[in-house]
């Protein structure tokens, strides 16, 4: 197997984790374009959500709606978008991404060409983001340090 890099490197800043998952805030242009895209990212390397046991699948989608609730209550975007690909990494990991109806890429996903500039908006601060994490994971699992 070649080196996964979701196993190699976190993927993101990290914002959360706990012995299951880990949510990061992206970097790099996707972060610029679309801020507060988070991905969720399974600590233990397998391919698919059915890899899982059935508890830690529903602990997973808890995180992922956490993920989303605390980006809609910070960045009100138009729409988040959730996606769990794996084609590129085939690591499990959940994108969740902040939309709105004038970002470079609406109403297509993010991975098309974009149709227009990306309007300028802050990323949303790490503390923030971290804060509404842990309190819609209600303190469960350990923040990032």
């Amino acid at each position: 197997m070649e080196e996964c890099l979701l196993c190699a490197t976190p993927g993101g800043s990290l914002l959360w984790q706990d012995d299951f998952c880990r949510i990061v805030l992206v970097e790099g242009e996707e972060a610029r374009a679309f801020p507060g895209y988070c991905r969720i990212v399974w600590q233990k390397h397998v391919a698919e959500f059915t890899d899982l046991t059935p508890t830690e699948r529903l602990h997973l989608i808890r995180v992922v709606a956490a993920v989303e609730s605390s980006l809609r209550e910070i960045l009100a975007p138009d729409k988040i978008n959730l996606a769990s690909l794996g084609n590129v990494v085939a690591h499990l990991h959940w994108h969740v991404i902040p939309r709105w109806r004038d970002d470079s890429h609406f109403p297509a996903p993010i991975w098309a060409a974009p149709q227009r500039p990306s309007p300028s908006r802050p990323p949303p601060p790490a503390d923030v983001l971290a804060s509404a994490l842990a309190k819609h994971l209600d303190g469960s699992a350990a923040k990032a340090s």
